[in-house]
């Protein structure tokens, strides 16, 4: 079986970068995906659900700000640029400087780790209008989404907060998080969620949070 990732870019037809996933990957074998998984060209919006949870993937207009202005390149161009021609996925990028290098969507298959969690999204929903991810997608802080420095994007991962035993499923959708001026430390933290995904894990008052984080396998349903 293969899954594969949603195109959100114009003159990108239909879904064909597809990998492959082994059933039995992840404790319980593989999740299901219900729904418009596909994005073919012009559609600016597809809903998905993975079990209980729904995800709403919604391309940004060009003008929105991004959600990390510190982004420098993505492949070489500017992040806009790279995100209009969808060399995104797992390009390298820049941020102050640093290059960092993404994994592949096979390589990402195993990636479990245990760390930080923090969120983020306090100031988009402080503001007027919205706000553009790494990948072209409208964030929503709200939603459940999450930002990596080095997951492919976009890719659902679970996560569960140790503190409290709850858990979540999130979409990868964004860049992050970056050493802070104010904090050096916070480049440490494994995973940046949205306003809306720290609720659910019950770490939104809290601001950090210890985690478990793993790629999850999918399975497409037609």
């Amino acid at each position: 079986m293969a899954l594969c990732a949603i195109c959100l870019l114009p003159g990108c037809s239909v879904l064909d970068a597809a990998w492959s996933i082994t059933k039995g990957t992840v404790k319980g074998g593989y999740y299901v995906v219900k729904g418009a998984y596909h994005l073919t060209a012009g559609v600016t919006k597809v809903v998905y659900h993975i079990g209980k949870f729904t995800f709403n993937v919604v391309r940004a207009p060009d003008d929105w700000p991004l959600t990390h202005d510190e982004l420098e390149t993505i492949d070489g161009l500017p992040v806009k640029e790279a995100i209009r021609q969808g060399r995104v996925k797992a390009s390298p990028y820049v941020v102050k400087g640093r290059r960092y290098v993404p994994m592949t969507m096979d390589e990402a298959q195993d990636y479990e780790a245990t760390g930080t969690a923090s969120w983020y999204g306090q100031e988009t929903r402080e503001q007027r209008g919205g706000h553009m991810t790494a990948n072209g997608e409208a964030f929503d802080p709200g939603g459940l989404t999450a930002a990596h420095k080095h997951l492919p994007l976009p890719i659902n991962v679970k996560v569960t907060n140790l503190e409290n035993g709850r858990w979540i499923i999130v979409r990868v959708n964004d860049r992050g998080p970056f050493p802070s001026v104010n904090n050096s430390q916070s480049g440490k933290r494994i995973i940046d969620l949205s306003y809306g995904a720290a609720k659910r894990l019950g770490f939104h008052k809290k601001g950090l949070a210890k985690v478990h984080v793993e790629v999850i396998p999918v399975k497409v349903e037609t």
